[in-house]
């Protein structure tokens, strides 16, 4: 899979989130913020990105994602230094 066909999977499935993937077509880096992710703990978070892309892994069409980033947009704020 290619870094925008996973962005588009997510955006589809994890409303109102700002995403951005990078990779090689196997490996890859994801950070999605969006609201979704308020009141859950760090693990919930990956959990429900890696939902999204269960099937992908499942079928070998992502082998691994090696950096995930998961916040609020509050979160995301904060570590900008904003």
């Amino acid at each position: 899979m290619q870094p925008e066909e996973i962005k588009q999977l997510l955006q589809s499935r994890l409303a109102d989130c700002d995403v951005e993937v990078n990779g090689d077509g196997r490996h890859f880096a994801i950070r999605v913020v969006g609201e979704v992710f308020a009141g859950l703990t760090p693990v919930k978070k990956q959990q429900l990105v890696y939902g999204v892309l269960s099937e992908q892994f499942a079928d070998g069409s992502i082998h691994a994602v090696d950096q995930l980033v998961t916040l609020t947009p509050a979160e995301w704020q904060r570590r900008q230094g904003q």
